[in-house]
């Protein structure tokens, strides 16, 4: 498997550049109690370069998310109980054309109405999709003959914690998980025809042929809302050209960069994920030509 080593880089703006130039994010998910994770991957979408930004959640949650961020737009959605209703699902295809890359998962829920819609979007042929949080875990209930996979028209990564890693190997593979967190990603990505960010100490991203290891972040970053804002940057990247693997590298590094600035102001202790969407210009600063 071939290593990566060397950072892909966007493209310098053009100067006749305007907000379609350079990218449309459709982030979807929040849920009675989570609508800050949504607002944080679409905040962190924004402080990545994304032009536009919309946020589809819940309609009673939708004011909720609407006020914590001006900048992105939003889209109530179906609910039933407070998470999005099967229904939902057709409503979303209609705005999928409109954007470039979908981030689903962030507090989403696992009712059926999310697993409906989880289905939908990987039957989507050629959408780009990020999946995060509770959108791994419906995956991991969706195992078996007739599962996600088999549905999967979708260009995906997925972005597993070691938690989520655990319950989506176990409806994957009758084998035990490698403890090696390469071979791991690995198999998964080959398995799934995905792209796998294995998330924790050295991240790793691997699409089964090559493999990039992390060496930015910091323990600060294990707080709740990382994996979000992690969630927005990739997508954000992807919607400004690059490929969905080179967003990932490229994302995971400057994540992990900005987590290293603002550990440097707050410490390890009182680090919290809007502190890492703070100082994503100072990280972007560091490896973007402006």
């Amino acid at each position: 498997m071939h290593e990566i080593t060397e950072l892909p880089m966007l493209a310098k703006r053009p100067s006749d550049g305007h907000k379609g130039t350079f990218g449309k994010v459709l982030i979807i998910g929040g849920s009675t109690g989570f609508s800050g994770a949504p607002a944080l991957a679409a905040t962190a979408a924004l402080r990545s370069g994304a032009g536009l930004v919309r946020v589809a959640s819940p309609a009673s949650v939708q004011p909720q998310v609407a006020v914590l961020n001006p900048c992105y737009t939003t889209i109530p959605l179906v609910e039933n109980a407070g998470q999005m209703d099967s229904k939902a699902a057709a409503e979303l295809q209609s705005h999928l054309s409109d954007n470039d890359i979908v981030g689903f998962g962030p507090g989403v829920g696992i009712s059926s109405g999310v697993r409906d819609i989880a289905l939908s979007l990987l039957a989507t042929d050629g959408l780009k999709l990020v999946i995060d949080a509770d959108g791994l875990n419906v995956l991991a209930k969706l195992s078996g003959p007739g599962g996600w996979m088999t549905k999967k028209t979708a260009d995906v990564v997925l972005t597993p914690h070691p938690g989520e890693m655990t319950r989506l190997w176990k409806s994957v593979f009758r084998e035990p998980m490698p403890d090696d967190r390469t071979e791991c990603a690995a198999k998964m990505a080959e398995k799934t025809k995905t792209i796998v960010v294995l998330k924790g100490p050295g991240t790793v991203v691997t699409d089964g042929r090559q493999v990039y290891v992390n060496s930015s972040g910091n323990p600060g970053m294990a707080t709740a809302g990382s994996g979000d804002v992690l969630t927005g940057v990739i997508a954000a990247l992807a919607g400004q050209g690059l490929s969905l693997f080179d967003a990932a590298v490229l994302g995971v590094y400057v994540h992990g960069l900005a987590g290293n600035i603002a550990a440097a102001i707050h410490g390890h202790v009182s680090l919290i994920a809007t502190d890492i969407i703070d100082n994503l210009s100072g990280a972007f600063g560091q490896v973007v030509e402006w």
